[in-house]
């Protein structure tokens, strides 16, 4: 077998060229294309079509050739890894040459890599991106993910991560949209439409999947790959509907999870994989495994060895094998001794031919080198990313109006070890991100205060470790400074996969920085960076501003600096809870009521030592105006239960700038054959204001927005009283409510 040394003009001349597949299929519809294709497979080749291969970082010769082989010989679907290392275009090419030109039915790879947030151009942490509160620019930076991602030979991303997270020391918490259902479902849908585009085949297209499937956010003890307890209620309500809505927005594929439900394991659990998603949900995708899931069913004690791993993990309805090549390896036997249907399998391979055809790979295979420089990190990307950033900023505390920043400051102290960092403002899971590429949080300051201003920097200490030797010159420039902005936090890989956290304070002594420089007594600015929620409890009490800023990505430091100084008015609002210490969590606003709700007397579901309340609540955010909601609206106040309520109210800037508030509509049904949460969104609108001018907000609370799963677990509507509320976070607001007076004869039509 030849090295892939082929020069590369020789794989240009391939790429108006299709397989020679593409070529036998040429008519008819993907449906029979599949169906010709698969007639034509042996046993093996079909297996090769579920087997996904990881291309390693350091390869040998040996390696290289030994791949190159097993596509020839279509024993490879799939790889992934490959497209952010040097000359992969050219790499990817070679491989696919083979796969199209030299195996025998010319079947194309499908190339895939971790497009989290960003490709080149590093966008927020999801979790950033979901405290904008604006999933068409959401789905805007999944777009430009996927064209930069494509331009370099990426056909598949494994995002958007869609998992409820209500435990921040789960370092997967940075991947996903927060802690409510209804906001992770919509952000479901624009990163699905932002990837894909309305049209899977268009050459710009990337392939979705949706991760991880199902119920990871609930690991135990926030520690990752930890079983989970999950009634089925709460697997129905909570952690399934983020999945249901990237599916009905049309992701490609799914991922199974790494984590248990209950007993089962997510990699082989048919409930989930087959009975809800493909024959419930009607998905028409394919389902890849995690990262070796099928063989760590025989870990988690679930299988006996490799080939009942593979059984069990297929016959459930996982389609594709990442990595672990059980498939390939136990299945042939396991077909010819009937323990396996080769129907099963069939069923398989046509789930991820249908997928390979409708991308255009066929007739697409190669991808020119000449067009992926000119993609990645374009003025527009850039633009894009640095409004993404600040719209995701979110003003913790701003006393005495401290904030906005003059620009002709005498002189300015920033201080902190993510101060003039421009790697840890990536995140995690940063793609092909590279530091060199990212503003750093000093570098915008620089670049907006005056040349008058004597701009002053110390390091202060690093991320982790014990060290105090910089404190001293840290409070030495505070004491010489008009302000000083504390830059504190987590470094990129402190969050992230196999990334939970016990504590969730300021790592290393960056706290006792804060306060030895708090204690100089000049105004003090925190911005805050990280990858989840902390406990910064003593810095909101002490500290008179604070922003948070997550790992803002690529155009983070700029976008600090235009919410620092006022040329952007802060705008985010928290997607999840900020706990006042580790001991509260999980922690998430739409808790269930208890029968001794907590109160002043004894005997009531509370701490005794700290409050039940977060530091920081879902929804919240300020901005540097202010906002007066009025006028609260809910017609009709009685309902059946197939009709609908709408909801207004009036919102007033009334402070001396303009801004935007995210008005958020809440509801509670107080009495049910099941216990209700004592909040839920079901709402939400980005206003825009002027100082002084009101906008009207309107909703429309539809039957699938009351219904809940009853006491039979039917998805219905009940009659009785409903409460509901317009505000700026999930504790504040005008309140209502209405009735629904009759009960539904039937289950509401969907859920």
């Amino acid at each position: 077998m030849r090295l892939l040394t082929k020069v590369l003009i020789l794989v240009m001349l391939s790429f108006g060229c299709v397989s020679r597949a593409g070529e036998a299929q040429s008519g008819g519809s993907i449906e029979q294309k599949v169906e010709s294709l698969l007639k034509k497979m042996t046993l093996q080749e079909k297996l090769g079509q579920m087997n996904q291969i990881n291309w390693p970082w350091e390869r040998s010769k040996a390696k290289v050739e030994l791949f190159a082989e097993q596509v020839e010989k279509g024993r490879i679907s799939s790889f992934l890894s490959l497209s952010v290392l040097p000359m992969s275009v050219g790499e990817r090419n070679e491989l696919q040459k083979i796969a199209v030109e030299k195996s025998r039915l010319g079947v194309p790879l499908i190339f895939g890599f971790d497009v989290i947030h960003g490709y080149r151009t590093i966008f927020p942490i999801p979790l950033a991106q979901s405290c904008t509160w604006d999933p068409m620019l959401v789905e805007k930076a999944a777009s430009i993910s996927a064209k930069e991602a494509t331009s370099m030979g990426v056909d598949w991303t494994f995002a958007p991560m869609v998992d409820i997270a209500r435990d921040p020391r789960w370092g997967r918490i940075a991947e996903g949209f927060g802690e409510d259902p209804y906001l992770a479902s919509i952000f479901a849908t624009a990163c699905v439409r932002g990837f894909q585009g309305r049209d899977l085949s268009s050459v710009r297209s990337l392939v979705a999947c949706l991760k991880h499937y199902v119920g990871y956010g609930a690991a135990e003890g926030g520690r990752d790959y930890n079983t989970c307890e999950i009634a089925e209620r709460t697997l129905r309500e909570v952690y399934l509907p983020p999945f249901k809505a990237g599916v009905e927005a049309g992701a490609a594929t799914v991922m199974s999870a790494f984590n248990e439900i209950s007993g089962i394991p997510a990699a082989a659990n048919r409930r989930t994989l087959t009975e809800i998603l493909k024959v419930e949900w009607r998905f028409e995708g394919f389902v890849v495994s995690d990262w070796d899931s099928v063989n760590e069913l025989i870990k988690h004690g679930f299988a006996e060895d490799q080939a009942q791993a593979a059984h069990k993990a297929l016959t459930a309805g996982v389609d594709m094998d990442m990595v672990s090549q059980a498939y390939l390896k136990e299945l042939p036997r396991l077909v010819i001794e009937g323990k396996v249907l080769e129907s099963v399998v069939d069923e398989a391979v046509r789930r991820i031919l249908g997928i390979k055809l409708r991308t255009g790979l066929f007739d697409r295979p190669y991808v020119d080198p000449k067009l992926a420089e000119p993609t990645l990190l374009t003025d527009e990307n850039l633009q894009v990313a640095r409004e993404v950033a600040r719209k995701s900023i979110v003003l913790l505390k701003n006393e005495k109006s401290l904030l906005p920043l003059k620009k002709d400051l005498k002189s300015l102290a920033v201080i902190g070890p993510l101060a003039d960092n421009q790697g840890d403002l990536l995140g995690c899971w940063y793609g092909a991100g590279r530091a060199d590429d990212v503003v750093s949080v000093l570098q915008g300051i620089r670049s907006k205060v005056s040349s008058d201003c004597d701009l002053i920097y110390a390091k202060g200490c690093d991320i982790t470790g014990s060290s105090v030797d910089g404190f001293a010159e840290a409070v030495r420039l505070a004491r010489k400074a008009d302000v000083v902005i504390l830059v504190v936090g987590e470094s990129k890989d402190m969050s992230g996969e196999a990334h939970s956290r016990a504590s969730l304070d300021l790592p290393g002594v960056q706290q006792r920085l804060v306060k030895a420089v708090h204690a100089v007594g000049k105004p003090v600015v925190v911005v805050l960076l990280s990858g989840r929620p902390m406990s910064v409890s003593w810095i909101k009490e002490n500290v008179p501003a604070i922003m948070l800023a997550w790992h803002p990505g690529t155009q983070g430091g700029n976008a600090v600096a235009d919410c620092l100084f006022g040329d952007y008015n802060p705008s985010g609002k928290l997607t999840t809870s900020f706990p006042r210490t580790v001991g509260q969590v999980p922690i998430y606003y739409n808790h269930k009521n208890t029968g001794r709700p907590a109160s002043d007397s004894i005997y009531t579901s509370k701490y005794i030592d700290v409050p039940n309340a977060p530091l920081f609540a879902f929804g919240y955010g300020l901005s540097y105006t202010t906002f007066e909601y009025s006028n609260l609206k809910v017609n009709p106040s009685k309902i059946s239960t197939g009709q609908s309520v709408k909801v207004t109210a009036d919102i007033k800037n009334t402070g001396t700038r303009s801004g935007e508030e995210v008005a958020q509509l809440y509801i509670r049904d107080l009495v049910a054959s099941a216990t209700r949460p004592v909040r839920e969104l079901k709402g939400f609108q980005k206003v825009h204001l002027q100082p002084g001018q009101t906008k009207t907000v309107s909703f429309t609370l539809l039957p699938e927005h009351l219904a809940f799963y009853d006491v039979h677990m039917n998805w219905v509507v009940e009659p009785g009283q409903f409460k509901v509320w317009v505000g700026p976070n999930c504790t504040e607001g005008l309140d209502g409510g209405f009735e629904v007076a009759c009960r539904a004869s039937r289950p509401v039509a969907s859920d």
